[in-house]
């Protein structure tokens, strides 16, 4: 008998000192993370700056030209975050592109060659397919040249015959948990099933079946429409924006126009991926996102309580009588900010976060949808209203809140607290983005 109880004793030690307390375990609630695991810093992301918290008045400090009546002046308090010191350039934004073209022609060649195809254990225990990328394209290889001619217009769309991609084959495919809608329903633990409707893509109502029915898949081709140049502006001459400004070296620095915000939400989607895909397991668990329109007013405050524009002050232009961003000045006197159309990011001098252009040069989407009304029900607390238009909404339903003025507005667009939209599938040569990202904790 004793020798049993000593059994049990020296089981019951070992499955202590193995478990997941340490053996100063004394019952009561630890504090802190000593001896425990890494505490948490957040590392500063490539080429963004700290938004700290904290509160604001939220709406325009001028007259309301437009008299739309929609920005009432509200206070607002905003967690930190972090934010693009710049907006997106061609040269980012075609990161993105040669990732969907690569990935396009390594799905065609993993159904002929085997080795542009791993096996990975999804989480159900079986076995799925995925990409190999570490597997080089050969375009020497006759079999994978062929297979890879599929992506390129056809010859009866091709230019002297030229070997050109099909812009229409680069689709960025995802998907993503509408929490919105899943919020709006509940798991009947008796019943074991979930009470409530979801809206589906087709905008049609239907029961919740399970965990799937919150799951939003999406196909967006990201091409930018660089025809946008000539559709704006129809009695201009823009033939060689329209042609060379997206893929051409000499505008790498240049903000990206062209982007639906369908493109601009897919390449946040990306840009996420890319980094829970990263070697670094601390960095993951981000998710990039657009900014809501009241984080971007906040951002281009930079801090400075009741002004007209981020920089500070009611001009446009310093002592010097150099102007401060690039709009349109005067009566359509362009070139006197030091800009015609577009300008490099960063021209000009940050606000007092160090964001630049956060106002002119490109307009910008925000995550918003637009509601004239939509001050007026805000929370105080990082207010945001959103909305994801199906195919089958009205046209007044895709508006997106768009903020900051362009190189084709006049001053009043670029002030911190003036608002516009545009519908979420459209393309302009004057609306770009930038990314946010929520900082992890709050100090």
């Amino acid at each position: 008998m004793k020798k049993f109880i000593f059994l049990i004793l020296v089981i019951s030690a070992w499955l202590y000192s193995c478990g997941t307390y340490d053996s100063g375990y004394s019952g009561d609630l630890r504090r802190g993370t000593k001896g425990r695991a890494l505490s948490y810093s957040e590392t500063p992301p490539s080429g963004m700056v700290y938004i700290p918290s904290g509160p604001f008045l939220l709406g325009v400090n001028d007259q309301d030209i437009t008299q739309s009546l929609n920005a009432n002046v509200k206070t607002i308090t905003i967690d930190a975050f972090w934010m693009d010191q710049t907006e997106i350039t061609n040269f980012e934004y075609r990161q993105f592109v040669n990732y969907v073209k690569d990935s396009t022609a390594r799905r065609l060649l993993s159904e002929q060659f085997t080795e542009f195809v791993m096996e990975s254990e999804s989480l159900e225990d079986e076995i799925q397919p995925v990409l190999n990328w570490r597997a080089r394209i050969d375009y020497r290889d006759e079999g994978q040249r062929e297979i890879l001619s599929s992506m390129n217009y056809s010859e009866e769309e091709s230019i002297f015959g030229r070997q050109e991609v099909d812009i229409r084959r680069l689709a960025y495919e995802y998907a993503w948990i509408d929490v919105y809608q899943a919020a709006k329903t509940r798991y009947d633990y008796d019943q074991q099933r979930y009470v409530g409707t979801v809206v589906n893509a087709k905008g049609e109502e239907e029961a919740v079946q399970n965990r799937g029915s919150f799951i939003v898949r999406d196909r967006t081709l990201i091409y930018p429409d660089t025809l946008c140049w000539i559709r704006d502006f129809i009695y201009s001459y823009n033939e060689p924006f329209a042609t060379r400004y997206f893929w051409h070296p000499a505008y790498n620095d240049y903000p990206v126009v062209g982007v639906t915000w369908k493109q601009a939400d897919a390449f946040c989607h990306w840009r996420t991926e890319m980094m829970e895909n990263s070697r670094n397991k601390y960095s993951r668990g981000h998710n990039y996102r657009l900014p809501s329109e009241v984080e971007w007013e906040y951002a281009a405050r930079g801090g400075l309580q009741g002004q007209l524009f981020p920089w500070g002050g009611p001009y446009t232009t310093n002592r010097e009588g150099c102007y401060l961003a690039n709009f349109k000045p005067q009566r359509g006197k362009y070139d006197l900010d030091g800009g015609v159309r577009t300008v490099p990011v960063g021209s000009y001098d940050p606000n007092d976060y160090g964001l630049y252009d956060m106002a002119g040069n490109v307009a910008e989407w925000t995550a918003n949808a637009y509601d004239e009304n939509s001050y007026s029900f805000y929370h105080d607390i990082m207010p945001s209203y959103t909305y994801n238009a199906t195919t089958s909404d009205p046209a007044v339903k895709r508006r997106k809140v768009v903020r900051g003025g362009s190189w084709k507005d006049i001053s009043y667009f670029l002030q911190c607290g003036s608002r516009t939209f545009e519908y979420q599938d459209s393309a302009r040569s004057f609306i770009g983005f930038r990314c946010v990202r929520h900082y992890m904790g709050t100090r």
